[in-house]
């Protein structure tokens, strides 16, 4: 059983100029039967994802990217939602008429992870045993079990293969499990920032975000949403989270030691520096749009994620595995440093996969994936374009 509540695109090259998908609408599919079977043990059922859709499907349906967010994104990856944002999509610098992912071109793709708190099923929503918020009832999910449920949204749509997934972070690893979970229904990898595994030290820092939410009073082991939400544990474990996402080249030109509304040390407690006010406001601004026990679900399932489970090895989990690969690493990234891209490629390669891999030069840190970055673009361009042609193109039809 399914029920579908598609709205479709609207262009308008006036809102965010003539490369701008311009006006876009969040589409929710869900599904009840047969229940989606977790890497826990248990099943979830419903299941509502939310999803966005950019471009045209071609007559042959095999023009369609799926992208993955990160951590803290969503489905809206490009685009407006109103006339009157302040802000566009998370990635709009790179979705669009003529961007690197070309949406005059390909059928771009991108929902929101189940876990999550931006439309798809997670623990903020309504179990249907209790009427209430499922708040820690909610299973633990895994990668691999996102993966599934975006699978079955695919099916939905009508397309058999995937002309590439791709994504940056945690959404490079949802693209690494795709290809090795579903080999002949994709075509191409476009793994950005990312990892096999996340390191013992990528680890620890979502722990302490972890505790810093669980130790918030508010909290209530989860089940707060009838009431005060733990929102001083969760701008904390943002603060810890974002300085990962930074390099220190990139604080130090941003901020260095310069002080914050004042010229001398106060001697107390208050914000002096310049950096602590950015990573303040970088914590307020973001309990207004993120769930807290969302960010516990996602970043366990970050800390669980292990391409070689399963297998004897990294190389191993390859060995199936027959789309192209394009890995991108960036020199700032302390995070997801360029020696996991390296792994990545050449578990690829032993394997007789065709890889391209280029570490781009940025003093962004981790967060450079994120940024205008001409090589970035014009790497994915070239790489899309070079799979579309090889795989063949055909007359449009809307997405």
């Amino acid at each position: 059983m399914a029920t579908d509540d598609d709205v479709q695109v609207t262009e308008d090259s006036a809102l965010g100029g003539a490369r701008s998908v311009g006006l876009v609408e969040t589409k929710t599919w869900t599904f009840t039967d047969p229940p989606l079977e977790l890497d826990c043990g248990r099943t979830l059922s419903p299941v509502t994802i939310a999803y966005e859709t950019y471009g045209a499907l071609n007559e042959a349906r095999d023009n369609a990217v799926l992208i993955f967010h990160a951590l803290s994104g969503d489905a809206h990856v490009a685009g407006y939602h109103t006339a009157t944002d302040r802000k566009p999509g998370w990635w709009d610098i790179m979705v669009g008429p003529g961007k690197a992912f070309d949406t005059d071109q390909y059928c771009v793709i991108c929902a929101n992870v189940i876990g999550g708190c931006k439309g798809s099923t997670g623990p903020a929503s309504i179990n249907p045993e209790t009427g209430r918020p499922y708040g820690p009832d909610f299973p633990i999910v895994t990668v691999g079990d996102m993966v599934k449920a975006q699978k079955r949204l695919i099916d939905h749509l009508g397309i058999d293969r995937l002309l590439a997934v791709a994504g940056g972070s945690m959404g490079g690893m949802l693209a690494l499990d795709w290809a090795v979970r579903y080999p002949d229904q994709v075509a191409s990898v476009l793994a950005i920032a990312t990892s096999a595994r996340l390191s013992a030290q990528g680890i620890a820092f979502n722990e302490v975000g972890r505790q810093a939410i669980m130790a918030d009073p508010h909290w209530a082991e989860g089940r707060y949403y009838d009431g005060e939400s733990p929102r001083a544990g969760l701008a904390i474990a943002r603060m810890v989270g974002h300085i990962t996402y930074l390099s220190d080249e990139q604080m130090h030109v941003k901020f260095g030691r310069r002080l914050q509304d004042r010229e001398t040390f106060g001697y107390d407690f208050r914000t002096e520096f310049q950096v602590e006010s950015y990573l303040r406001y970088q914590g307020t601004s973001f309990v207004k749009r993120f769930d807290a026990n969302s960010y516990l679900y996602i970043t366990k399932a970050i800390d669980y994620f292990d391409l070689a489970n399963g297998h004897h090895s990294l190389v191993e989990a390859f060995r199936d595995v027959r789309a192209e690969f394009l890995v991108l690493s960036f020199t700032s990234d302390w995070l997801f440093p360029t020696a996991q891209a390296i792994e990545l490629v050449r578990a690829a390669q032993v394997n007789g996969i065709q890889t391209t891999f280029m570490e781009i030069p940025s003093p962004h840190g981790h967060d450079s994936f994120l940024l205008p970055n001409p090589q970035q673009e014009q790497a994915v361009a070239g790489f899309l374009a070079k799979v579309h042609r090889q795989n063949g193109a055909s007359s449009r039809r809307a997405c």
